[in-house]
């Protein structure tokens, strides 16, 4: 009787209720909801960051992406999990990487910060180098250092979080690209290969990195290509090829 109008809209939403057929149920769109919701209280991307010349993000802090007072409860695992979920749905490169692995690439990138990546194409390969600064990785073509030098754009960047590598054994990692030059799949490639040559335990591979950073004129560009065939790297880039990687 006070509120004529709130009564009718209730007694309307009623008989929509009644008019919708056996078995319909608001929980898809309840958990839909509940995800849009509950997302932002792990992840909180774009906040505090500032893009820079290029459309990288300058000072892409793991504060900017993710809720870390939030996740230091969970476990490493549910952490991964978290961490992959959120960006299986975004067109880019991640990876969560165990604290040892990291910690041997890290050393290694100190001694070596930079290193030349072949990429597969139709017919031959692209290269690329990769320069470390600070934990991030920058990658561009090397036509683009041979014709700009110190000025060429990073044309991928992949950021490495350790804050979470002392208490839960994890290093974060996501990345940015340039995808007028770069696709998803390629820009994986050129990141599973700093796994390929910073992290291996074959010490000939590792050598061609030493190689590169102090003793460039005996550096075989070719060497690089062998080690990437061998391992299969780069396999689904090639047409009429099958990647054998599960």
């Amino acid at each position: 009787r006070s509120s004529p109008d709130v009564f009718e809209s209730r007694m309307e939403k009623r008989n929509e209720v009644k008019k919708q057929p056996v078995g319909y149920s608001n929980q898809g769109e309840f958990i839909r909801c509940m995800e849009e919701k509950a997302r932002p209280i792990f992840f909180a991307e774009g906040l505090g960051t500032k893009t820079s010349k290029g459309g990288f993000t300058k000072d892409k802090t793991l504060d900017s992406i993710l809720n870390v007072e939030m996740v230091k409860e969970k476990s490493a695992e549910e952490i991964k999990q978290i961490w992959n979920q959120y960006f299986s749905a975004k067109d880019t490169v991640y990876a969560v990487i165990p604290a040892d692995k990291f910690d041997l690439i890290w050393k290694r990138a100190q001694k070596c910060p930079s290193f030349l990546y072949a990429l597969p194409r139709k017919e031959g390969y692209e290269f690329f180098v990769g320069q470390w600064s600070g934990t991030e990785l920058h990658f561009t073509s090397l036509i683009n250092i041979q014709t700009q030098g110190e000025t060429a754009p990073s044309q991928l960047v992949l950021y490495h979080y350790p804050e979470l590598q002392k208490e839960k054994g994890i290093v974060l990692m996501t990345a940015e690209m340039d995808s007028k030059f770069l696709v998803v799949r390629e820009a994986q490639c050129l990141a599973n290969q700093v796994q390929l040559f910073y992290a291996t335990d074959h010490s000939e591979t590792y050598a061609l990195v030493e190689t590169f950073n102090h003793r460039s004129s005996e550096f075989k560009y070719m060497s690089v290509i062998a080690e990437l065939e061998q391992s299969g790297l780069g396999r689904e880039l090639r047409p009429g090829q099958v990647s054998d990687k599960s």
